[in-house]
């Protein structure tokens, strides 16, 4: 039955507590109805035809919804004609509008396949860019069907939207560093310096890359912490990825006394890191004389490894040092120590040692006592 049929239900029950009693029997069959239909949707699951049945659970629904509010209206006998107007009119409208809600949700879904089918066959667009064009066309289409249904309705825009005007600067200005994050996550999408799983430097920052959203980007360092990156201080940072490529070189340094041959050292080095196993063959590793040290001749060690990581930099890092210390042990390549010397100036008389004092208890005798006998 719908609510015009329900003029007997102030007569039936015309005492307060009745009524009441009443109200909350409808709301709670209300309640059920929801409970119900939700199984039902449920049971479908992500069946090919799931979208058109919860479609029509929808209109179920909010049929139900208007029925049951439209019964207590008249229960409590509250005339809805002068704040309704031509009920049909109202009608019209209400269908209208429900048919408008069905299609947005149907054209929703819709749009999600053809995205889903897009980017499937497109390496280039990652899973994650594919969530944000879909939310992005969803809260479009919402909009859209909003503005249509205060159309349908005859709802003056002018005035919301000075409102919402006002709302937005009032809004801006509370919430800017939110806002700076939301922009500077959208151009992270579509930039792409690093994705999920890559090794990166942010900052001070350094870790891999756990989750990417709006708002932030979670990084887990070496250390085992989660650190949570505003966005708006990712796109202001310098950003390292090191797993881009997919390889990376490693530079070591290494000091050889002055008196070696260099290019006997280099040679050795050389040879020493192609013997090494974590380390790539091609690019072959080099070694570069980079400068004088203050003790030693400084030689430069590069190499590479593959599928970058923390744990495959220091094992080649390791694995180099002992290679190249073996190496240069057996040549008697000589990695000398920190040195000073110190010179004395001529004008000044050269080293001088200061007059020193001691007492005949401070200097301990070395000649052997004499004999008494």
């Amino acid at each position: 039955m719908t609510p015009l049929q329900l003029g007997w239900l102030p007569g039936m029950f015309p005492t307060l507590a009745e009524r009441l009693a009443v109200s909350i029997g409808i709301a709670v069959a209300l309640l059920l109805s929801g409970i119900a239909l939700r199984g039902v949707s449920r049971l479908v699951g992500a069946k090919s035809y799931a979208r058109y049945v919860n479609a029509a659970l929808v209109v179920l629904l909010l049929g139900a919804m208007f029925s049951a509010g439209g019964a207590i209206l008249i229960l409590w006998e509250v005339s809805v004609l002068p704040v309704l107007g031509d009920p049909v009119i109202f009608v019209t409208r209400v269908v209208l509008t429900v048919i408008l809600a069905i299609g947005t949700y149907l054209l929703i879904g819709a749009v999600h396949r053809a995205i889903s089918e897009f980017s499937e066959d497109r390496s280039s667009i990652t899973r994650h860019q594919e969530e944000m064009v879909f939310r992005l066309t969803q809260v479009s289409l919402y909009g859209l069907a909003v503005v249509i249904t205060f159309g349908i309705w005859s709802i003056n825009l002018s005035g919301l939207l000075v409102g919402a005007g006002f709302l937005g600067i009032v809004v801006g200005l509370a919430a800017r560093q939110t806002l700076g994050s939301l922009i500077a996550g959208f151009v992270l999408m579509f930039a792409r310096p690093f994705e999920i799983g890559d090794w990166v430097k942010i900052g001070d920052r350094e870790g891999i890359v756990t989750e990417i959203s709006i708002v932030n980007t979670r990084i887990q360092t070496f250390d085992g912490e989660y650190v949570m990156v505003p966005n708006d201080n990712v796109g202001s940072s310098e950003i390292v990825n090191r797993t881009r490529k997919g390889r990376l070189r490693i530079k070591l340094e290494v000091g050889v006394d002055y008196t070696t041959e260099l290019d006997h050292a280099v040679d050795v080095a050389r040879s020493a890191m192609r013997d090494v196993d974590d380390i790539l063959s091609v690019p072959q590793p080099q070694v570069v004389i980079k400068e004088f040290g203050a003790s030693a001749i400084t030689l430069e060690l590069r190499f590479w490894i593959d599928k970058p990581s923390s744990r495959r930099r220091w094992r080649a890092r390791t694995a180099v040092i002992a290679a190249v210390k073996r190496a240069f042990d057996r040549e008697g390549i000589k990695i000398p120590f920190p040195q000073r010397e110190l010179m004395g100036r001529v004008e000044e008389g050269g080293f001088r040692l200061a007059d020193t004092e001691y007492s005949d208890e401070s200097v301990p005798s070395s000649a052997p006592e004499p004999d008494d006998k």
